[in-house]
């Protein structure tokens, strides 16, 4: 018998707790809890800073709001790693069946904020429900296509399209173009896992250029952001300005903890462009080894999925998957003015409690379908 972390590993041990800790990816769960703490190391960074132009008299008021969010992010995650795949699914279900109706909900009771109304108002928190519609829709997907897969009289693809229709709308008329993008950019991929022909992956191609097309003619907000983008001046491109000059500042070795003078001036610092902040003080290879954990826990998921015998759980692992890396790539692309602001967090980084909560629920979601059990995985793993 040995003891790891104080947790008996025997394999005549058959405690709940046992039988987790054996079949659990405790790889992903390592990474999910080191970018959980370079989250509050980076929140404690950048809080002293938001409070004052918030004129906060706690300069630690967002770092105590991240590390709860945090705590309840990682016990949520943990906690939904001890169900079995099918019941993690069903949660999956449910969840988007649960933030419909409160997207529906931000449409009457919504609490706007810079002229989006995207959140419902919680006592002193709000709850962004977008957030956890992602993972949700791409756990429904993964499990139509797998019903599919069974059963080919079942219009699995017309009830995704019907959900991601839906989903789309909400996401719009909040408005919240960046959502929509990152939901389209899963949906795809998931169709792409799925194996779909390509006469399906041109079509919906072409309808995400349609769509981003007609996003650009007729709401004003994504126009404006891509006028920016391309040089305009306006609150957006200042901030990308100031972004890139902290990045400038930071260098290789950065300036130190706290050092930092841009994030007194970077309205969004510490979320949307924390990457930004965490460059002039920690440096670039800090940053770097921070988009290489972020990068490894991408990659490693994916690996575990190519080895899973169960259709289902490898789509929704991929997907899962792809999510967090395209959400990653996005934030960063705004840090580097290579792509036009859109409100997206760096997972499990950013300031944002509903984003990192729902990224957390991926996670979960993501151990939930990779436990180790007899049939799991493939031969040779």
């Amino acid at each position: 018998m040995m003891h790891v972390a104080g947790i008996s590993t025997s394999r005549t041990n058959r405690s709940p707790l046992a039988e987790w800790w054996r079949s659990v990816d405790r790889v992903t769960l390592a990474l999910l809890i080191c970018l959980i703490g370079a989250g509050i190391v980076l929140s404690m960074a950048a809080s002293p800073a938001a409070s004052a132009r918030m004129r906060i008299d706690d300069p630690f008021h967002y770092l105590y709001r991240h590390s709860f969010f945090a705590a309840i992010g990682l016990t949520g995650a943990i906690g939904l790693s001890f169900f079995s795949p099918k019941n993690a699914r069903r949660i999956g279900v449910l969840t988007l069946l649960g933030t419909i109706v409160a997207l529906l909900a931000v449409m009457v009771i919504g609490h706007e904020v810079k002229g989006a109304q995207r959140w419902i108002r919680l006592g002193g928190f709000s709850l962004q429900p977008s957030e956890f519609a992602k993972p949700a829709f791409i756990v429904l997907a993964a499990w139509m296509f797998s019903v599919r897969l069974r059963d080919p009289g079942v219009p699995a693809v017309l009830i995704i399209f019907g959900f991601y229709l839906v989903l789309l709308s909400l996401f719009i008329l909040q408005p919240d173009f960046g959502q929509s993008f990152l939901l389209t950019l899963c949906f795809v991929a998931v169709f792409f896992f799925a194996g779909l022909s390509i006469s399906w992956m041109l079509f919906m191609m072409c309808t995400t250029l349609v769509g981003a097309a007609l996003a650009y003619v007729m709401l004003p907000h994504v126009k404006v952001r891509v006028n920016h983008f391309m040089g305009d001046s306006g609150q957006e491109h200042y901030q990308t300005v100031k972004a890139l000059e902290a990045i400038s500042n930071g260098a290789l070795f950065g300036r130190g903890p706290g050092e930092g003078a841009v994030k007194y001036s970077l309205p969004d610092g510490h979320t949307d462009f924390i990457f930004a902040v965490t460059v002039e003080e920690f440096g670039f290879l800090i940053s770097v080894c921070l988009l290489f954990l972020l990068t490894v826990i991408v990659v490693h998921s994916f690996r575990n999925a190519l080895k899973l015998n169960d259709y289902f759980s490898q789509l929704a692992v991929a997907g899962l998957a792809t999510m967090i890396g395209m959400q990653t790539i996005i934030n960063v692309y705004v840090n580097l003015n290579m792509a036009p602001p859109k409100g997206m967090t760096l997972p499990f980084i950013s300031y944002g409690g509903s984003s990192l909560v729902a990224l957390c629920l991926a996670v979960g979601l993501i151990l939930a379908f990779t436990r180790r059990h007899p049939g799991a995985y493939g031969y040779g793993d």
